[in-house]
This record gives structure tokens, C-alpha cells and sequence, in this order.
């Protein structure tokens, strides 16, 4: 009997550790779009490994610290406004390590121009010293377009399958 006891609250345990790692991976992911949408965009690489990298397509890519500090300082230029919104954030844990998939709508203006966005993001992360970070970040865009045009042509459709 106290076996079955000490069996089930190191089950118990187990349970509430994972449950623990999941919501801190939910949060890293939305503190991202925060960051992002609160223009705080110098507190991005924060969340990143001091090695983490980042595949954005035909958007960027960076690899170290250094490198994401040059990329996202660069968002202000590019885009005047930007709003993003996250999507079924699925996450699988493997002890300290993880990987995640989202699903991004975002609103933008860039030059003028308003844009609608939908992409995925397929992330990696690592549990260092009690913190999960990411390790990896990429973004597949489904589209890009600008907000007069819309996005429900043939063409556009297609991508995103």
C-alpha cells in the first residue's frame, strides 16, 4: 500500500512537472508576440539560446545572439505597424528539450501598405538553468499580401496546402 502511494505521487509528480514545462513553453511562444507587438523588440533575443537561430525564409535568418540583435532591430524599419496573432500551439516535451508548431495570423503596414499575414512557426527549446528558451525558430509564410488584394486567389491557395 505504500508502495502504490509512493508510486502514485511520483506519477503525481511527473504530471504536474510537465504540466509545469508545457504552460512555461505557451508563455516563451506568447511573450514572442508580445515583444512583437508591443514594440519591445530589443528583449527578443532574450528568449533565445546564446547559439539559437532563427529561419524567417525569404524574410532573414540569423544564428547566435548577435546575429538575431541585428534581425530584430531591423522589424522597426520594415514594418510601422504589426499585430500578430498565435494559433493551436502544439508542444511535445523530451525531458529538457522540446519542440513546438504554431500557426500565426498577423495584420502589418509596411511602407504605406496594409498587409494580412499567415504563416506557421515551427520552433525548437531547451530547459537551461529552470528556463526554457528557444533554440530554434522558423517561420513558413502561407502568405503575404497586401490587405486590397486579399488573399483568396487561385494562385495563394495553393500555397497554403
Amino acid at each position: 500500500m505504500a508502495q502504490d502511494l509512493e508510486a502514485r505521487i511520483h506519477a503525481l509528480e511527473a504530471k504536474v512537472g510537465e504540466l509545469n514545462d508545457r504552460e512555461a513553453l505557451r508563455v516563451l511562444r506568447c511573450r514572442y508576440h508580445e515583444y512583437i507587438n508591443e514594440g519591445k523588440i530589443a528583449e527578443i533575443p532574450d528568449l533565445f539560446t546564446e547559439d539559437g537561430t532563427l529561419d524567417f525564409g525569404y524574410l532573414g535568418k540569423a544564428n547566435g545572439r548577435a546575429e538575431l540583435q541585428q534581425f530584430f532591430a531591423a522589424v522597426p524599419q520594415l514594418l510601422q505597424f504589426v499585430k500578430q496573432f498565435i494559433h493551436n500551439h502544439v508542444i511535445q516535451i523530451n525531458g529538457d528539450k522540446a519542440t513546438g508548431l504554431s500557426y500565426l495570423e498577423a495584420k502589418s503596414v509596411s511602407k504605406g501598405e496594409s498587409y494580412l499575414v499567415a504563416a506557421r512557426y515551427d520552433d525548437a527549446y531547451v530547459k537551461q538553468n529552470g528556463q526554457w528558451k528557444f533554440t530554434q525558430m522558423n517561420l513558413t509564410p502561407y502568405f503575404t499580401v497586401p490587405l486590397r488584394e486579399g488573399w483568396a486567389q487561385e494562385d495563394r491557395l495553393k500555397m497554403g496546402r
